[in-house]
């Protein structure tokens, strides 16, 4: 409030203690969201604001208001995005863990791959439970490109283990690129796969992504953009 106390203009002592106590707390809430979206480990911080839904097929019974407001971590539901590369599922997964952190909610972000990795680095010195109860300590978990890299048979037994471990205790946002039918490609072990894929779908909605890579059309429409301005430029030079 030291900081604060000379933006609010004076009018009587109730009106100027009351909006500088609402200053105060917009702070405080502010100040904890930044400390969230640190700790959940996003790759950047992009917001819901913009994002084009035409690509995603919504199931039933799953609205977009009911998305956008966050019940389904209320209710410690799942999503599992999947569609091709490029069609925004991880924007959208990063885009609900930011707005989690901006009301107050814990989250961890991951990708699939980096997960294992630092499983097995941390399992000999018997540090891996440590992470593991970071990620079921969140409100919302986000694995992210599973099914990208094919994992060995200790990482797929370490990520089942956090999977079981979340299991109906916070919501987990999953991504990939692979229908389901062809995750035992990735994790090696059909068993261990079924079980998996069992407790991920349980209180699930199932987000399905279409149309051409969003990062290739980007590229393209940058590619058209430079021809133009070049033959723009190369017309003004020869008039």
């Amino acid at each position: 409030m030291a900081d604060i106390y000379q933006q609010v203009e004076f009018e009587n002592r109730l009106q100027y203690l009351t909006e500088l106590f609402r200053l105060a707390i917009e702070g405080r809430k502010s100040r904890r969201a930044q400390r969230l979206i640190r700790k959940a480990g996003f790759p950047n911080t992009d917001t819901l604001e913009g994002y084009d839904f035409s690509p995603v097929t919504l199931p039933k019974g799953l609205d977009q208001d009911y998305l956008t407001d966050l019940q389904f971590v209320q209710q410690k539901e799942n999503l599992l995005m999947v569609g091709a590369v490029g069609t925004g599922k991880t924007r959208l997964a990063i885009s609900l863990g930011i707005k989690a952190c901006l009301r107050g909610m814990t989250v961890q972000f991951h990708r699939a791959a980096d997960l294992c990795n630092s499983l097995l680095e941390l399992h000999p010195a018997g540090k891996a439970g440590k992470l593991i109860r970071d990620i079921t300590r969140a409100d919302l978990f986000i694995l992210d490109e599973v099914g990208y890299v094919p994992f060995s048979k200790s990482a797929a037994e370490m990520l089942f283990n956090v999977i079981s471990n979340s299991y109906e205790n916070q919501s987990i946002i999953t991504t990939s690129n692979l229908e389901f039918g062809r995750w035992s490609e990735v994790f090696g072990d059909e068993r261990l796969t079924a079980a998996l894929i069992d407790r991920l779908v349980h209180h699930a909605h199932i987000l399905t992504f279409s149309g051409p890579s969003y990062r290739l059309q980007q590229a393209l429409s940058r590619t058209e953009h430079d021809e133009d301005t070049v033959l723009q430029k190369t017309t003004e030079t020869d008039n």
